[in-house]
């Protein structure tokens, strides 16, 4: 039976990763954080918490990544954890430089030490390509990173490539664009919108608050990813992958695909910053576009392709955009609203 150890398995990525994994047939493990909050809900919802061996660690202490590999002596590591908020790296660029850069050189170097042998996984960004280059983005676009999360990722990277080429370890970037499911965190975009449409048509949302609608991004679902992630150390030769559904919409188009989903049509009206979405049916505002939330340095762009991916590693979607949205929204709509009249990240 082959084992893993996942760091980061409490987020989106890492808790449908386990589930995967489980169902190979795998033993699981995961480095979890110390933390006074339930960082279990994903595990949880999932119904696999029970079937994973949580490990304390983490990525700014070697000793306790030492500790794990000892205890889980792995055949696979896949390194996920991450200060993984791009607008959060703005106000903690320091602290996301030291996880998620200096953290993945931590986590190699300890797989390096107890086993060479281990096939090692480490989560790249299209964050990374930031103020594009070319597009679609692909293996071989020159990356321009655009915040400290881009930065940290491209060190990230590179420090993998250089493990590789260096120490002959079986190490693989995966390259992944926006992925996203009813498991991500309210602080990105899309949950943002999902989870706030749910509110207001229970009647406790005023307005929702949001940055660059124009920002255009391609979108797929985390549940297809982990799936690239585990094929990529399945191949007899450890090499990078962009994971990508080939397609890209703005933040506006998900929007008014959400609540249209929910049975709100919207309409928008002025431009830039006076940019309002309006509930046609009664004439309210339900999007306001908010300054403060624009990113000091935009990433305007983002489209992957995932032509290598799908001839390499014979890899497919299995849920379009349209359906992700659905069914991000129909999750919501289905739970509790208990959160504050007005949503801000």
């Amino acid at each position: 039976m082959s084992s893993a150890l996942v760091t980061g398995i409490t987020g989106q990525d890492g808790a449908y990763l386990a589930k995967s994994l489980l169902a190979k047939g795998y033993t699981v493990y995961g480095l979890k954080r110390r933390s006074s909050t339930d960082t279990l809900w994903r595990l949880t919802s999932l119904g696999i918490v029970d079937d994973v061996v949580l490990l304390d660690g983490d990525l700014t202490d070697t000793a306790s990544l030492q500790d794990a590999l000892a205890v889980s002596r792995p055949d696979e590591v896949y390194n996920l954890g991450a200060q993984s908020f791009v607008g959060s790296s703005w106000k903690e660029p320091l602290f996301t430089a030291d996880v998620t850069g200096v953290g993945v050189l931590r986590m190699l170097d300890a797989v390096r030490r107890a086993d060479p042998h281990t096939r090692f996984y480490q989560a790249s960004s299209s964050e990374m390509f930031g103020k594009v280059e070319e597009t679609p983005q692909s293996e071989k676009t020159r990356f321009h990173p655009r915040s400290p999360y881009g930065v940290s990722k491209v060190f990230g990277y590179w420090i993998t490539v250089n493990y590789r080429e260096s120490f002959g370890l079986f190490a693989c970037n995966g390259i992944l664009f926006n992925h996203e499911s009813p498991l991500r965190g309210s602080e990105f975009v899309t949950r943002k919108i999902t989870k706030s449409i749910a509110d207001y048509v229970a009647g406790v949302l005023g307005v929702l608050e949001l940055g660059n609608l124009d920002a255009r991004r391609d979108w797929g679902f985390a549940g297809d990813y982990v799936e690239a992630m585990w094929l990529m150390l399945q191949q007899d030769v450890p090499d990078d992958f962009v994971i990508a559904s080939g397609e890209t919409h703005s933040v506006r188009e998900f929007a008014t695909l959400a609540f249209q989903v929910a049975g709100v049509p919207v309409v928008w009206h002025g431009q830039g910053v006076d940019e309002v979405g309006m509930d046609s049916r009664t004439g309210k505002d339900v999007v306001h576009v908010a300054k403060r939330l624009f990113r000091p340095a935009e990433v305007d762009l983002l489209l992957g392709d995932p032509s290598k991916a799908r001839r390499t590693l014979g890899w497919t979607l299995t849920v379009g955009f349209d359906d992700l949205v659905t069914m991000m929204v129909e999750a919501d709509l289905g739970k509790p609203h208990d959160r504050p009249l007005r949503t801000e990240s």
